[in-house]
């Protein structure tokens, strides 16, 4: 993701979560650590031809990493994009030598935990009010080891992933001294995921 993609993210992003979207701000904010020697952010977003239909963050602090967010069109669900988004993020994950992978999901989201379930992640806890202003509880989930993480291949012929947002409202900006993962144009099924 950079800064010219914004536009297109935060049209999506207000569709998505018209109660709780981030702000262009927020946006700025983890681009501006995504670059560089010290990068602690890796930002990713999907196109389907010049239709942006997906995007994803990861932040590093410390060795673990934390999914920010997780996003796709609903015309895409069930296509396997957030599966291709999450896989992503874990492989940057590993490039940035992350111990474990962390993040927050709604307790009524469960299209979105299945997703996480199948990339090895377990619950750990619950945020109450997390979700604000819904005042919606977060199921916290870990996953231990991203190098070793499940291909989250749909089981029985559930469909793909779903959009998950999984940022909170706020972010703490702990750079850690990581080197950048290299991050490669990837086409899938038509469907283009970039940094």
């Amino acid at each position: 993701m950079r800064w010219w993609d914004l536009e297109r993210v935060m049209e999506l992003e207000e569709e998505l979560f018209p109660e709780d979207a981030w702000s262009r701000g927020m946006f700025w904010s983890e681009l501006a650590h995504a670059r560089g020697r010290d990068a602690t952010r890796h930002y990713v977003v999907a196109e389907d031809g010049p239709r942006l239909v997906g995007y994803a963050g990861l932040a590093v602090v410390d060795r673990t990493g934390d999914v920010q967010t997780i996003a796709a069109a609903r015309d895409h669900w069930g296509t396997g994009l957030g599966a291709r988004l999450l896989t992503d993020l874990l492989t940057a994950a590993t490039a940035f030598e992350c111990r474990e992978v962390l993040l927050e999901v709604r307790v009524d989201n469960a299209r979105a935990q299945r997703l996480y379930e199948r990339f090895g992640f377990e619950p750990i806890g619950i945020r109450k009010g997390y979700y604000q202003p819904g005042n919606v509880d977060a199921l916290v989930m870990r996953l231990a080891d991203p190098a070793t993480a499940t291909t989250g291949a749909p089981a029985n012929g559930e469909p793909g992933a779903s959009a998950a947002h999984t940022a909170n409202s706020a972010h703490t900006a702990n750079p850690a001294h990581t080197a950048n993962p290299a991050n490669p144009a990837t086409s899938v099924q038509g469907t283009e995921t970039h940094g």
